[in-house]
């Protein structure tokens, strides 16, 4: 029997409660495997009176599964008050994580899925990552910039090769060793999350209308296009750079398997206009399946009954189906 997937809350005054209450609500006609979720218990019952199964390892979360939403109870976030986050609410989401992501690192969950946390409350406690992603990589023993974010939608997922960092610090950043880094761990999660058996890299470039030949920046020249002969030296069929605004329309989409983008924006902007309510982030790089939705916390609808949960719906699916894929590959 494979192990369930393990669902860290976020912050429990956000709407992740809600979106995993309403995920397990929607387990059958979804198609969703078994899983669990780690965090305080009010939480869910703050914004939702459906059935809850406390349970104490995950092997229990399969068996309740059908009847309630396990929950793997970590300690109390203080007073729950949905919408109005605080630093008890932040010990209680990172706790959560912590959890989950060391039951998915010993194999007791056989995936992570991630709900939104608050950055804001987290750097008041201490928290130094960048993002859950950075913080998970740490805590699989993967150097940072080793793992890779990526953002899919149902056909177009995205790289962005920086992430949270300031736009005019940008081209400072790129680097022919970094583009490659990132091409080789994002062809590698192709193969082994997606089974992509001869996955097609695309990279954006950096300047309007990727740089004119150098008459208005010179990254694409002396960064983007030797880091994309290298990795077609060895053998990954990587292209680009291109002009960013003309790779993402449904022609385009069609002849790349992922898109790899310099800022932050130049990735997310297409895959949230595209798939704003069911986009999936989705780390590549990892010893383990680690998947969440793409979206904040949202608190200022938490608690309202509104939130959508399209995107936690998919990332769980994507996670499992990520997590079959690898399985399938160890056995055979």
């Amino acid at each position: 029997m494979r192990a369930p997937l393990a669902i860290s809350m976020g912050d429990p005054a956000g709407i992740g409660p809600e979106i995993i209450a309403k995920a397990w609500a929607r387990r059958a006609e979804a198609g969703l495997p078994p899983f669990f979720a780690t965090g305080d218990a009010r939480a869910i019952s703050a914004v939702w009176d459906g059935p809850v199964a406390a349970i104490t390892h995950p092997e229990m979360a399969t068996a309740v599964f059908e009847a309630a939403l396990p929950i793997l109870t970590v300690e109390d976030g203080g007073e729950i008050v949905p919408g109005s986050p605080d630093v008890e609410g932040a010990r209680c989401a990172l706790r959560a994580l912590e959890l989950a992501a060391g039951l998915a690192r010993s194999g007791a969950a056989r995936a992570l899925v991630t709900g939104p946390v608050s950055k804001v409350q987290l750097y008041q406690i201490g928290f130094s990552y960048p993002g859950q992603t950075e913080f998970v990589a740490e805590r699989c023993g993967i150097a940072g910039e080793n793992a890779v974010m990526m953002l899919a939608g149902p056909d177009l997922r995205v790289v962005p090769i920086t992430t949270h960092v300031p736009l005019a610090a940008v081209s400072g950043l790129l680097s022919i060793d970094l583009l490659v880094a990132k091409g080789r761990a994002t062809a590698r999660g192709l193969m082994r999350n997606f089974g992509i058996l001869n996955p097609r890299i695309a990279f954006a470039g950096f300047n309007p209308h990727a740089g004119e030949s150098g008459a208005i920046g010179r990254e694409e020249i002396d960064v983007i296009a030797p880091a994309v002969a290298q990795l077609r030296a060895e053998g990954i069929d990587a292209s680009g750079p291109f002009a960013a605004d003309t790779m993402f329309h449904a022609r385009a989409r069609v002849t790349y398997d992922a898109a790899l983008c310099c800022y932050h924006d130049q990735a997310l902007v297409p895959l949230k206009t595209l798939y704003f309510d069911d986009g999936v982030n989705i780390t590549l790089g990892l010893p383990i399946v680690r998947t969440s939705p793409d979206h904040g916390t949202a608190f200022n609808i938490a608690g309202k009954n509104v939130a959508e949960p399209g995107a936690m719906i998919a990332a769980i699916r994507m996670a499992g189906e990520a997590a079959e894929r690898r399985a399938a590959a160890d056995d055979a």
